[in-house]
């Protein structure tokens, strides 16, 4: 057993990981592949690192068995997102050698181009071993006649122009004949080649020698997904292609270069990129004034091909790659490789493959996915692949591990007197793993899906059917089956089939998963995926501590707003028991558009249910969420153009909107009508009237140019809203006033805006929840009493005590800290009703103080 421990310690294993191996696995590879897995992550090392040569009988059979109580078998798959990995990697100039065969002058890959992304242990320790065993020495042949063929790195580590010709130079390069005995072995192993089988999957006859060892599979992924990761790394630096690639030197390139750029893939968690834009000069036209600009259009049919042919080059790329990948569903049999996967196999997976696999699923635009189907399609090919190998399917749940910073390091001159190697240390953070960001795009399927199917009219009680009925739905539970979707248009039809295809690969990763690695492993993974919820599971609310921190509090609000901000729901309005609705009669709708919406009750128009589709898609999973300010949306279940938004103000004040997606949309803008008006008395900004209306160019309700018809879209409305309209100084909104700042003119009009925030907005929510946020108010305030409590002290104090004007844009300046406006009763009751919140009652039944 000690030889075995000997050589895992070798590769990269501690003492007290490679006896644990050992002891469930016989097979030092297999140990080998189990502890590069991370199943053993979670045993600690000994006191002394370094190799002891042990008997093997010292430990004794009781304390093999107490070494194995409380390991969690799933430690190192589903490890903390927290996890922090540090990579020095120095940048060494490759060598540039001649390949006759191939006429062509190719760069070698250098070791740390080998081992890029992996930290010091198991991973690096792999990786080492097999590069340096390909590089350096002879291999013998098996007979031991006594002949042997020496290596280099032109062999197996040089990077050609395209994957084909690397594919081309091996087979000329691993099947090796033995000059005395004339017996024919693998230069990669140096173990005998037998008869030939080749994958039915292979065109060319001599590709059986590809597949003979896990040698040459864990090189041929490793420099294939390296080939892949730089195309895939020079296409994003150069959205143009090519061809229009502004050229910085008069000598053009043509050797292929493995670069050590790095592709920096966002937090999953970070929505930045939705926050509110940074404020510049205000427009003295006012706030919602889209100006006169028109957009530049020219071009973009141009782009479109130039993406297209790099799709296609890169889906292509992809799919050769894939024939290397350990399946044992080959098509006509698993070959020698497939059983015994090499341990860089999967180092090269989770560095490189993931690297490009997070990029790509982190694209919130699913028409934009659907549209590059050639990588997309691809793209999930390899990840159900990869999940129906027990050797690479924990892969489907380990977080990926991406790049948070870059530091470069002072350069230290090279031994033989070459340039100075640079170098830098590199930090990777966990991040989510593959099925957790297929999952997010799941999401997006689903609720194209559900746009994509129309509006559905109003479902009456299911009837029993007849015999014959029964037999023909070959239904043995005599109801109706739900109404097939209607015959769909061309481009519905490209992007239902595309959502279609995702929910597929989603289901066949799970089954898979299911089978190779245990229901107990994917019950644990689902837990951790992100879901959609309906208001009936979500009527839990949120509590905390009294004692909870301040940064406790914010983190825990992020991650119910995350949970909370998009929701399924009933809004329509039960009918009256005493006078039932009639069958084909649409129901009513708790709703200021709902005449509108009852007149589309039947509707079918293809290209408005195909902008709600790829709405709904982009909706589901990305409303901003921050403490200072989120969105929350409620769709109704069966008319998802019934919507209802509540956006949270910079004050952490509520304000709730209808929007009601109209026949004509996308080429129109939707309808949004204002709710929160203290029944059409306040008006709380120059956007906002006490009517409801919003005025914003956007919606074309006021002057130049908003709305783009079939590309501008709902969540471009409502972070205009959030950010634009519900703003700190909103007298700065108003044409001709937006040069005010900090006048007295200013500071009146927001004095008398916040109190009627606090009476209608806070107070008034409150007392009279709106629906269908009860849930979301309550829990806001609560969490949020802390600081709101403290921002309702400074609004006190900033009050001019001047008296509530309906309409702000009239109001003077009075004495500063009066109460006699009723502010400061208004506050007092707030503050009673949140601290009865905190305390986990209800803010229902709220008596009002005596004013008298």
């Amino acid at each position: 057993m000690e030889s075995e421990v000997k050589q895992l310690v070798d590769m990269g294993a501690t003492v007290s990981q490679a006896r644990a191996a050992l002891r469930r696995h016989n097979d030092v590879m297999e140990a080998a592949e189990r502890i590069f897995d991370g199943a053993f992550d979670d045993i600690p090392d000994e006191d002394n690192d370094d190799y002891v040569d042990y008997c093997s009988d010292y430990e004794t059979h009781d304390d093999i068995l107490n070494s194995q109580v409380d390991i969690d078998p799933y430690a190192g798959i589903f490890f903390s997102k927290d996890r922090r990995e540090e990579v020095i990697e120095v940048e060494a100039e490759p060598e540039i050698t001649y390949l006759p065969g191939t006429n062509e002058r190719v760069k070698l890959m250098t070791q740390n181009q080998w081992m890029k992304g992996c930290p010091e242990g198991g991973e690096q320790g792999f990786l080492f071993s097999v590069y340096s065993q390909l590089v350096e020495g002879s291999c013998p042949c098996p007979a031991r006649c006594g002949y042997s063929v020496p290596r280099n790195k032109s062999h197996f580590f040089a990077i050609f122009t395209s994957f084909e010709i690397y594919i081309k130079h091996l087979r000329g390069v691993v099947r090796q004949t033995c000059r005395k005995c004339r017996k024919e072995f693998c230069f990669a192993c140096g173990e005998s080649i037998n008869a030939p089988k080749s994958p039915e999957s292979t065109k060319e006859p001599n590709d059986h020698v590809l597949f003979h060892c896990s040698n040459l599979q864990g090189i041929i992924l490793g420099v294939g997904l390296a080939m892949l990761e730089q195309l895939y790394h020079d296409q994003l630096q150069n959205p143009l292609g090519p061809e229009n690639k502004v050229r910085t030197s008069k000598r053009r390139r043509t050797d292929p270069i493995i670069s050590t750029s790095l592709i920096l893939d966002p937090d999953d968690d970070d929505d930045s990129y939705l926050s509110p834009p940074a404020q510049g000069k205000k427009s003295k036209v006012g706030i919602g004034y889209a100006g006169d600009q028109k957009e530049d259009t020219t071009g973009q049919a141009e782009a479109q091909v130039i993406q297209e042919a790099k799709d296609e080059k890169l889906g292509k790329l992809m799919t050769q790659l894939r024939m290397y990948l350990p399946s044992l569903r080959r098509s006509g049999g698993a070959v020698t490789s497939d059983y015994l996967v090499h341990p860089t196999a999967l180092a090269h997976l989770r560095r490189r493959f993931n690297n490009i696999c997070s990029s790509l699923l982190r694209n919130d635009s699913l028409t934009d996915m659907s549209d590059r189907s050639a990588v997309y399609f691809e793209l999930f090919e390899w990840l159900e692949t990869i999940s129906n190998h027990e050797a690479l399917a924990s892969m489907m749940a380990m977080p990926i591990m991406v790049v948070s910073s870059v530091r470069t390091r002072t350069p230290r001159r090279a031994t033989n007197g070459t340039l100075p190697l640079r170098e830098r240390t590199i930090i990777y953070e966990g991040s989510s793993g593959p099925r957790e960001l297929l999952e997010s795009i799941v999401i997006q399927a689903k609720a194209a899906i559900k746009g994509l199917e129309g509006i559905r009219s109003f479902e009456a009680t299911p009837v029993e059917m007849t015999e014959e009925q029964k037999r023909l739905n070959n239904d043995t539970k005599g109801k109706t089956k739900e109404i097939p979707l209607a015959q769909l248009s061309e481009e519905n039809q490209k992007l239902f089939g595309f959502c279609q295809r995702i929910l597929t690969t989603a289901d066949a990763i799970d089954r898979s998963l299911r089978e190779t690695k245990g229901e107990k492993f994917l019950e644990r993974l689902q837990e951790s995926l992100p879901k959609i919820f309906s208001t009936d599971s979500t009527s839990d609310e949120v509590f905390i501590g009294a004692e909870a921190s301040e940064e406790s509090i914010r983190q825990t609000y992020i991650t119910w707003a995350t949970r909370v901000r998009f929701e399924y729901c009933d809004l329509t309005v039960p009918p009256p028991t005493d006078k039932p609705a009639a069958q084909d009669e649409p129901p009513h709708y708790k709703f200021y558009y709902n005449t509108e919406a009852r007149m589309l009750a039947s509707s079918d128009i293809p290209k408005r249910s195909l902008a709600i589709a790829k709405e709904l898609a982009v909706l589901t999973t990305n409303l901003p969420v921050a403490w200072a300010s989120s969105i929350f949306l409620r769709v109704d279940e069966t008319r998802v153009d019934i919507i209802k938004a509540l956006i949270i103000g910079p004050e952490g004040t509520p304000f709730l909107f209808d929007i009601f997606l109209g026949h004509n949309y996308n080429q129109l803008p939707p309808n949004v009508k204002y709710m929160t008006t203290n029944g059409g008395k306040f008006r709380f900004n120059p956007n906002l009237y006490a009517d409801g209306k919003v005025c914003l160019s956007l919606l074309g309700t006021w002057a130049g140019p908003g709305w783009v018809a079939g590309k501008s879209t709902l969540l471009q409305v409502l972070i205009s809203i959030q950010s634009m309209i519900l703003c700190e100084e909103p007298y700065l909104n108003e044409p001709g006033w937006a040069s005010s700042s900090g006048t007295p003119q200013s500071i009146a009009y927001s004095a008398n805006i916040r109190r009627m925030t606090v009476k209608t907005a806070m107070l008034g929510n409150l007392k009279n929840i709106p629906e269908p946020f009860g849930d979301i108010v309550r829990t806001h305030f609560r969490l949020k009493a802390r600081s709101i409590s403290a921002q309702l002290d400074q609004w006190l104090s900033q009050d001019d005590g001047s008296p509530t004007v309906n309409d702000g844009a009239a109001c003077g300046r009075g004495s500063q800290g009066g109460s006699a406006n009723g502010l400061q009763v208004d506050i007092e009751e707030l503050k009673r009703v949140m601290k009865q919140l905190q305390e986990g009652g209800s803010c229902s039944g709220v008596v009002p103080p005596n004013r008298s």
